[in-house]
């Protein structure tokens, strides 16, 4: 974990850094089984939407940890998470309109976005 991240104040359950890459580990793989269902399913409109927002918030994803972690920009990663959960949403909605269970699958992913959001608005205020 970055020595700068350690320096901030923190809100109330952080949890400790070993979560991270545990968690993540798990998000990423449920993530990668629905983006194959979404995948093996017929071309259609609703499944080109769905896989054009799945690329765009995983974009989302990897660039809030460049911006908080190398750039140190908390306010910026906070923007990114914001839209990271609007297109995570949409996502969702269009997965679950092609596979109920490809979207099943990224409600664990939303609600770790979501605990991201209160984490990075936390230090945004506490910093």
């Amino acid at each position: 974990m970055n020595l700068w991240y350690n320096t901030l104040q923190k809100p109330p359950l952080t949890p400790p850094a070993s979560y991270f890459p545990m968690a993540w580990g798990i998000l990423y793989s449920l993530m990668t089984i629905a983006f194959f269902i979404i995948l093996s399913k017929p071309h259609s409109q609703d499944k080109y939407i769905a896989v054009n927002l799945f690329l765009f918030q995983l974009i989302l994803n990897f660039t809030w940890s460049y911006v908080f972690f190398e750039m140190k920009s908390i306010r910026l990663a906070l923007l990114d998470v914001i839209f990271l959960l609007i297109i995570l949403f949409l996502t969702i909605i269009y997965f679950f309109k092609i596979s109920k269970l490809a979207g099943i699958l990224l409600i664990p992913y939303l609600l770790q976005v979501i605990f991201a959001l209160y984490l990075n608005f936390g230090i945004t205020i506490l910093n």
